[in-house]
């Protein structure tokens, strides 16, 4: 076994993050016996989001009991040991994009992202509906099914289609602000309402980059690592930050960042909405 801390994460991440997609599945082929709850406007919690991201926490406290962990739906947990040069901390997405797993619409993912001294060095997406698994280490490119991914090679917005996230966490006339000059410059926006996946897709060059006015660190931290090891370009962020307030992202390929950050740029200083 390797005696580096991350690599030695790296297949063991995957692993869990593969079986814990698979009990998602389980869980969206019998929907409509799930309980769903609304945490918001727009945004939804399932049973199975619970479920899922309990298998992960006790699977990673199983194989690295001295990292801490911080999920979307339980919060921070510390680990059993203090922190030192090997230990990490876990971030998991148990079901990014709930709307769409509690309305059967196949598009959402499992997410895992580690961080090591500050700094994000692990992404793991699944996608299970389409058998997809993105993987990337700092310093070692980023994968899809073990091969390895490049950002869109494009050199403006017209040459394919940006995703663009919306949540309520802004204002709509945040996003209405950058959707026109956008579009007017010819751009075509996409959405499937899961930004982490829609991330993934500009890693692997189906997209050529994505925006979105605020996104918190579950659901963007780990496809930023895999743009980043593909290639591509983002915002800078720092880490403790976007824990506590999250961000406003841009992330693609250079050439159309470039393009879109006199249109985005704004949303840097926009403030979310608390609710």
């Amino acid at each position: 076994m390797s005696n580096d801390p991350v690599a030695r994460r790296l297949d063991t991440g995957v692993e869990i993050a593969t079986e814990a997609a698979a009990l998602a599945l389980q869980h969206f082929r019998r929907r409509d016996s799930l309980l769903v709850e609304s945490k918001g406007p727009q945004d939804l919690v399932s049973q199975a989001d619970r479920a899922v991201e309990q298998f992960i926490r006790e699977r990673l406290a199983r194989h690295f009991p001295g990292d801490a962990i911080h999920g979307e739906e339980f919060g921070r947990s510390e680990g059993s040991a203090a922190a030192d040069a090997d230990t990490c901390t876990w971030v998991i997405d148990p079901i990014d994009g709930t709307a769409n797993f509690v309305a059967g619409i196949p598009a959402w993912c499992v997410v895992l992202a580690c961080i090591h001294r500050g700094e994000v060095v692990l992404g793991i997406i699944v996608d299970p509906n389409h058998d997809h698994v993105y993987a990337a280490r700092k310093g070692h490119g980023a994968r899809l099914n073990g091969q390895p991914m490049r950002v869109a090679q494009a050199r403006s917005i017209t040459e394919g289609s940006v995703g663009v996230g919306y949540c309520n966490r802004i204002a709509p006339d945040t996003l209405f602000r950058f959707m026109v000059p956008f579009t007017e410059a010819g751009g075509m926006f996409y959405r499937n309402a899961s930004g982490a996946l829609m991330l993934a897709y500009v890693a692997a060059g189906h997209l050529l980059a994505y925006h979105e006015g605020h996104m918190n660190p579950w659901d963007c931290l780990a496809a930023l690592l895999m743009i980043e090891e593909a290639g591509g370009v983002s915002w800078p962020y720092n880490t403790p930050k976007m824990f506590e307030h999250g961000d406003a992202i841009l992330a693609g390929a250079p050439a159309v960042v470039a393009e879109l950050e006199p249109m985005a740029a704004f949303t840097r200083e926009v403030e979310p909405i608390r609710r």
